[in-house]
């Protein structure tokens, strides 16, 4: 018997760059907390982009482990078949 691959679902591709997008915008924060910019926009104080950064990284991690795809234990589904 050969058995099929299993299918891997969308969500979790989705959380992968949902991930990424939070650590590349988290980063980038993160670096203008550290170094502000000479003309910093109106409403900088709020630092947007951590929160949206953090926001985006913790669904795609919540998304990423929700949604990976796990190796199913093919024997006892054998045993309840026979």
């Amino acid at each position: 018997m050969t058995s099929k691959p299993e299918a891997v679902s969308i969500w979790f591709f989705v959380g992968v760059l949902l991930a990424f997008y939070g650590v590349v915008i988290t980063g980038e924060g993160l670096y203008h907390l550290a170094a502000p910019p000479e003309r910093p926009v109106v409403l900088a104080w709020l630092h947007a982009d951590l929160w949206w950064g953090a926001l985006l990284l913790a669904a795609g991690l919540f998304y990423c482990y929700h949604f990976a795809p796990r190796k199913v234990d093919r024997s006892a589904e054998a045993d309840d078949g026979a």
